[in-house]
């Protein structure tokens, strides 16, 4: 294709595009066009009947701060090339988005996005401890619900230790109910 991609050390294809199911990621490099990219896309949909949502595309600049800034305030990657269109979302620094359950972007809040999750942990094992289950039960119910909830994200994000220990916390109150000096080491019921 006339789009150049990423060239990364070690896997021999140069890197343009991800695809799963109805996702797709493509990366751009400096000098790539934007209009390059919608011929592409214009043929491909032609010839497979697929509809590309142009309204969910959002873009998230690579590259130097000045370039960021630049492709934000021209809404372009290359000078002479035609604009991203006015749905197209351009990330701010910090500000992420979702794509295959990992949250990708520039200077983004690691532990911020975990906040859902915790959330989502913290009222399952609320309505959870409602049933008085006992103990073995609770340790299924942790295997359950926060191995469950966080196994996957932990994978392709990482885990900030701050988010551990709010885990932990989480899972030793509901164990012991906020028992300050629980009966035995939270480790040993592993």
């Amino acid at each position: 294709s006339r789009l150049n991609g990423y060239i990364i050390p070690g896997i021999e294809d140069k890197l343009v595009a991800t695809l799963f199911a109805d996702d797709t990621a493509v990366y751009l490099k400096q000098g790539d066009k934007y209009k390059d990219l919608l011929e592409i896309l214009d043929a491909w949909c032609l010839a497979s009947g697929a509809k590309f949502n142009i309204n969910k595309t959002e873009v998230i600049p690579i590259g130097s701060l000045e370039f960021r800034n630049e492709v934000r305030r021209t809404r372009r990657f290359t000078d002479g090339d035609e604009p991203f269109g006015q749905s197209v979302k351009i990330k701010e620094e910090g500000e992420c988005c979702r794509y295959l359950g990992a949250y990708i972007g520039n200077k983004i809040d690691n532990e911020a996005v975990w906040e859902k999750i915790i959330e989502s942990i913290r009222n399952s094992l609320q309505q959870w401890a409602k049933c008085g289950p006992k103990i073995d039960g609770k340790r299924l119910i942790i295997s359950m619900i926060v191995a469950g909830k966080t196994q996957y994200l932990t994978r392709v994000q990482g885990m900030p230790t701050e988010v551990l220990t709010r885990l932990q916390n989480l899972i030793r109150n509901f164990i012991w109910q906020g028992d300050v000096y629980p009966p035995m080491a939270l480790n040993r019921l592993y």
